[in-house]
């Protein structure tokens, strides 16, 4: 007979089976979820129309204060500029080639009189016309001088002197290369993403063989011999800057001495910060995602560090400030969001709240950008300090399986704790890394279509290239102009020179910059941006107390 005890025993056991299996059927319909989400649906982090900010802090009784004021409202009236202004503005820096269109005179005659009929007026219209790149061989004759024939000595005691005219240093001797000829080479490959094969392809549309080896080692061999003198100062002068983005991506190359041509390599990113008097963006090409790499490179920087959650960049000296992303963070609470496919089951949710406290933190940050670092940290740490304590403190009383969504989010976030509130000690450093994945953009686009460098050397060369490129964006340069300038000028620069040659100088000719007003550019616009409907409500409505609290508006 079957005992009582045993029964309960087995329905205990059965019970237990049946919970952990369904923590594992939640587990992988949550990965299900996310792949497909990342397979098909977009990759905008924009903060979703239905989570609502009001949930945070308990609907409108938590952001009631009966000794406010009632706000006032006051009608205002504007003026705002026509379109066709805005497009002035934007071909300003553009040369005009005026074309007038008259009537001949025999057209222009008054029938009744025989007199020229008066111009009243113009219609003036533009076009945007462009012309194709050209490509023409350039012929140097460099010509010879010997001495005059009255001078000429019988006795062969001396040797006739010859004097030659000067001409501009070949960039590689017996070449055809010019420094237009790489300069557009490596715009189109670095810049815009056009693999050597295409341009081989291209080029003969032009009626120009040059194969695509030929190309290579032009690069390479420019990169190692010329701009590398540049490369190494740009290094330098972002070492001396006392806060620093680093991030870093898979690169392919096939020919790396003792390693499979399918083994990834890693290209590391570093960069300044958004105060820099000197934007710099330096990328270096290394075998491996060793902790060894970030600290040889950082080896005389002293300061703060941003970068994602990554080991390798927790085992720094001392004196480097390593300064969490709270994007990262954000980005797990955003993936275990998505994975819930029931709209109402987001409401409420762990990771809608989340969210909600990490848009808090950005929106708190977007409305301090124009403010001094001094102000900047005094405001958040009156505004951001509590809320993210709050966040840390509600994270804290999470259960979760470590492997599921909510698990990673509440683990990472914990985890990182001590880095992400580093942005409380200085009021320079961000919020997130943004900063260095943006400037990796180029290079991640540019790697979906020339798939992996040969060697080495092209993977030390092409990081010269996208440090000088990504440099001359962030200067407003132009980066086939720029690449020119230094090809012509730097075969016969000298050392003491090359500081005139970099990305910020004053000397840099006009033409390397480029025509655009800086009042033309767009202003920022807020990080996690909404559109119309109930959450833009519910932020208007805590933006309305936030004024009145930061700014002290009396309305």
């Amino acid at each position: 007979m079957v005992k009582i005890s045993d029964l309960e025993q087995k329905i205990a056991s059965l019970e237990a089976l049946v919970a952990k299996q369904a923590a594992l059927i939640k587990f992988y319909e949550e990965q299900f979820a996310l792949s497909q989400r990342r397979r098909f649906g977009s990759s905008s982090e924009q903060t979703p129309d239905q989570l609502r900010i009001d949930n945070l802090f308990n609907e409108a009784e938590a952001l009631a204060d009966p000794s406010l004021p009632e706000p006032e409202y006051e009608d205002i009236n504007y003026t705002r500029k026509k379109r066709t202004g805005k497009r002035t503005d934007d071909l300003s820096g553009l040369p005009t080639v005026r074309i007038d269109y008259e009537l001949p005179d025999s057209e222009r005659t008054c029938p009744d009189c025989g007199e020229l009929l008066p111009d009243i007026g113009v219609t003036i219209s533009h076009r945007l016309d462009i012309i194709p790149a050209q490509v023409h061989v350039t012929e140097q004759a460099v010509h010879a001088y010997g001495e005059c024939k009255c001078c000429d000595k019988d006795d062969n005691s001396e040797p006739a002197k010859i004097v030659r005219a000067d001409a501009p240093v070949p960039l590689i001797a017996g070449s055809l290369a010019s420094p237009s000829a790489v300069a557009h080479i490596a715009t189109q490959k670095y810049v815009n993403g056009i693999p050597l094969y295409r341009m081989e392809k291209g080029f003969i549309y032009d009626g120009v063989v040059l194969s695509r080896q030929t190309m290579s080692n032009w690069l390479v061999y420019c990169a190692q011999t010329y701009l590398v003198a540049i490369y190494a100062m740009l290094i330098t002068f972002l070492l001396r800057e006392d806060i620093c983005h680093a991030d870093e991506t898979t690169i392919q190359v096939l020919h790396e001495p003792g390693r499979d041509a399918k083994t990834k390599s890693y290209e590391w990113i570093y960069r300044t910060g958004r105060h820099s008097d000197h934007p710099m963006v330096v990328f270096e090409y290394k075998e491996t995602r060793c902790m060894e790499h970030p600290k040889a490179f950082l080896k005389d920087f002293r300061g703060y560090l941003h970068c994602d959650g990554y080991q390798a960049y927790h085992g720094l000296p001392d004196d480097i400030v390593v300064v969490g992303c709270w994007s990262h963070s954000r980005r797990y609470f955003e993936n275990l969001y998505k994975s819930i496919e029931d709209a109402s089951a987001r409401n409420g949710s762990d990771a809608e709240r989340g969210l909600l406290y990490i848009n808090l933190l950005f929106w708190y940050e977007h409305d301090f950008r124009d403010l001094s670092p001094e102000e900047r940290l005094e405001k958040r740490l009156e505004f951001c300090k509590p809320a993210s304590d709050e966040f840390f403190e509600w994270v804290g009383t999470i259960r979760a399986l470590p492997k599921s969504l909510l698990g990673k989010a509440v683990t990472y976030a914990l985890s990182q704790r001590e880095y992400l509130e580093n942005v409380y000690r200085d009021g320079r450093v961000e919020f997130s890394n943004n900063a260095a994945e943006r400037a990796l953009k180029t290079f991640v686009s540019g790697r979906k279509v020339w798939l992996f460098s040969n060697t080495p050397n092209g993977a030390e060369s092409s990081s010269i290239y996208f440090t000088l490129t990504e440099t001359a964006k962030e200067n407003n340069l132009n980066p086939f102009q720029y690449l020119k300038f230094l090809l012509e000028k730097l075969p016969t620069a000298k050392t003491s020179e090359l500081v005139d040659l970099l990305p910020w100088s004053e000397s840099l000719p006009d033409c390397c910059r480029v025509p655009f007003k800086e009042s033309n550019k767009k202003p920022d616009k807020p990080m996690y941006s909404t559109k119309k409907g109930p959450l833009r409500d519910a932020l208007n409505k805590l933006r309305a107390r936030f004024d009145k609290i930061v700014h002290n508006e009396q309305r």
